[in-house]
Formats: structure tokens, sequence, C-alpha cells
């Protein structure tokens, strides 16, 4: 109820109103296939959902933070997972708090960032910050909202995707997820 309040203020944000189910979010985090990363970044963690997911599967010895937009879904996060460190800012700054944790590159980016909503300059801004952030070898993973993909700018998002990176796999669906969503699987 608390992520469906957040997210009403801020939708274009957010781009949902619920946040995404378990079993979306253990999708997420097994198909990073995180026991092996070094450096993880989680873009949009809205209330921790995935991040949860994240933090069971990560090594003790991995680098990984969040870098949330929204102030009330930092505390949100932060109280969901109080060991995890959520930044305040905007996924364009993925750099940045790099260098804050002594590292050039992170070799996987989990975003929850709602992409059909962005218009194509700000996609390609953050896909590029992005990219620029992995290493050779790096994963990309983020949510795709099923009713997204009809959209022109999801349509768009696909394909800057499969222009950028040299292999783009999509996972199943999670019918159950409100709403319906897959993961897009890039690799640098």
């Amino acid at each position: 109820m608390k992520f469906f309040k957040i997210s009403l203020n801020s939708l274009l944000a957010t781009g949902t109103i619920a946040a995404s189910s378990k079993k979306y979010s253990k999708l997420i985090a097994d198909s990073a296939k995180l026991s092996h990363k070094k450096c993880v970044v989680e873009l949009g963690p809205g209330d921790g959902v995935i991040t949860k997911e994240i933090i069971k599967q990560i090594s003790s010895k991995t680098t990984f933070f969040c870098l949330e937009i929204n102030e009330k879904f930092v505390f949100e996060t932060q109280k969901n997972c109080p060991n995890t460190t959520v930044y305040h800012a905007s996924a364009i700054e993925i750099t940045k708090y790099l260098k804050k944790h002594d590292q050039s590159k992170c070799d996987c980016v989990i975003s929850g960032l709602p992409w059909a909503l962005f218009e194509q300059k700000k996609q390609e801004e953050i896909i590029d910050e992005i990219y620029k952030s992995l290493e050779n070898g790096g994963q990309f993973l983020t949510i795709a909202y099923i009713t997204g993909i009809f959209f022109p700018s999801g349509i768009r998002f696909k394909k800057l995707l499969q222009e950028k990176f040299g292999n783009v796999k999509t996972t199943k669906i999670i019918w159950s997820n409100f709403l319906p969503a897959f993961a897009y699987i890039c690799t640098k």
C-alpha cells in the first residue's frame, strides 16, 4: 500500500503503481548470476523488493549500492534493506558513485527504471552512462512490462538496447506480476 501511495504521487518517475512481485524479483536476481559479481549497481530500487533478492545472492565481498531519484523510496529501501547503501541520486550519476566506492567499472547493473515512459533523449543518455560504467562482459538487466512493448517508446528502447549491446536476450514473462513483466538481459 505504501508503494502505491508513493508511486501515485510520481507515476512518471516510477512507471507503475505496484512493486515487483517476489517471483519477478527472484527471476531478475537469478538471471544476473549474482554470486560471481564483483560490483553490482541497482537503479531505481523503489521500495527494495528486488534489492532484497540481490542481497540474498551477492557475495559478502561484492560492492553493491543503489541509486534512487525518489527520496521517499530511498527511505523505504533503506528501511526494508537496512544494511544497503542507497543514494538519493539519478541513474545518470552512476560513474560518480562508482568512484565513491573506489570502482571504475561494475560488472552488473540492474534497473527498475520505467524506460517506456522516457523520451528518446533520456533513454539514450542513461543507456550511454550504463554502457560506459560496465566492464567488458558486464551485464545490464532491466525490467520491461509487457504493456510497454507495444508503445513507440518501448519499441524504441528495445531497438536502442540491440544497437548498443552485442547480446540482448529476454527472460520468460512473469504473468502474475502486476503488470506482467520480463527482463532484458544485455551483455557488453
